[in-house]
């Protein structure tokens, strides 16, 4: 048995207890990506003894997360340090009786399976719905209850999911936002606060979950914009009931699969990845320049819109299809292209 004395206060919770306590201890958690939900997501679990909690993410510290990604500081910064590391290296000193696996990773569908293996339940700590999509294939498929947030400017949602009991992500969105449809934290910006609002929502849903009190989990999407001071619940306990989908009724995996989300090639000599995105609808290029003007440089004419921030060129392609200039490695062009265009 796990010593528990440090949890004395949360075990005090009548409905968690000693034996809810002690299941968290023997549980293992996926925290899917270390950036704003991730860090905070992953710190919570921790602090309250999760006992083994992987954490996969493909990105490293830079100075514009500080302001709301709780794990890391300015050392992180300056020593270059991958997110998934610097998480780790923070919370073993946390709580030294916790299993951290840190794995630098872009996670996709030749991987999330094998990332899943062993844990009880994944939180999404994400910055795009196509991974978000693809997290849904895994869980479903292999019956693993997952947690969805997140948030752009002062608003977050999350909805928590039992497989083969409650609705599916694809349930609520039958499919993923198109490429330059919904904001990103680059072009709309992000308060710290939501961050920590909605990743405290997913954490006390994932708590709910590892400590044995599924009948606890909310039936609801739960939505909350800060600046206006709005909550706002919407009841999903019957929306499994309600839809056909493809997904958590139909068996169907696309993004698990590959045959959905996007594809990638390094172009040869030119320092360039690319990126496409197949059966996409086609993007509103005019919308797409409004939302990113003042982000950088940005250039457009009736075949392609280009923008230029920081050491990138960004290319993109009605189709959806899109070269990021600049760099030749394909999870630094994918971090690039969900910060600006979104996916």
């Amino acid at each position: 048995m796990t010593n528990l004395s440090r949890y004395i206060r949360q075990m005090r919770y009548p409905p968690l207890g000693e034996e809810g306590q002690q299941r968290l201890a023997d549980s293992a958690v996926l925290v899917c990506g270390c950036g704003a939900l991730g860090s905070v997501l992953a710190n919570t679990l921790v602090r309250g003894g999760v006992g083994r909690v992987r954490i996969v993410d493909r990105d490293f510290v830079e100075t514009s997360n500080l302001q709301r990604q709780v794990l890391f500081d300015e050392n992180d910064v300056a020593a270059g340090l991958p997110k998934a590391a610097a998480a780790a290296e923070k919370l073993r000193t946390i709580n030294s009786e916790i299993e951290i696996e840190a794995i630098v990773a872009d996670v996709d569908h030749t991987n999330i399976e094998s990332f899943c293996e062993g844990v009880d339940a994944i939180v999404d700590g994400t910055d795009n719905f196509e991974t978000r999509f693809l997290l849904n294939d895994a869980a479903v498929k292999l019956g693993l209850p997952w947690v969805y947030g997140g948030c752009v400017g002062a608003e977050g949602q999350s909805m928590s999911i039992l497989p083969g009991e409650t609705a599916c992500l694809r349930c609520l969105m039958n499919e993923c936002p198109p490429p330059g449809t919904t904001p990103t934290c680059d072009t709309a910006g992000i308060l710290g606060p939501i961050v920590n609002v909605i990743a405290s929502i997913q954490a006390i849903e994932a708590i709910k979950i590892l400590s044995g009190n599924r009948d606890a989990v909310s039936r609801m999407l739960t939505v909350v914009e800060m600046w206006d001071n709005r909550i706002h619940q919407i009841d999903v306990s019957e929306l499994r009931n309600q839809v056909e989908c493809p997904t958590c009724k139909g068996g169907e995996f696309p993004w698990l699969s590959g045959k959905a989300g996007s594809h990638t090639a390094v172009l040869c000599g030119r320092n360039a990845v690319q990126l496409t995105h197949p059966g996409q609808p086609q993007l509103a290029l005019d919308d797409l320049a409004q939302q990113l003007a003042g982000i950088g440089k940005v250039t457009r004419n009736a075949f392609l819109l280009r923008l230029e921030v920081d050491d990138y060129q960004l290319t993109v392609f009605p189709d959806g299809r899109a070269i990021i200039g600049g760099t030749d490695d394909i999870p630094t062009a994918k971090t690039v292209y969900a910060k600006y265009i979104g996916a």
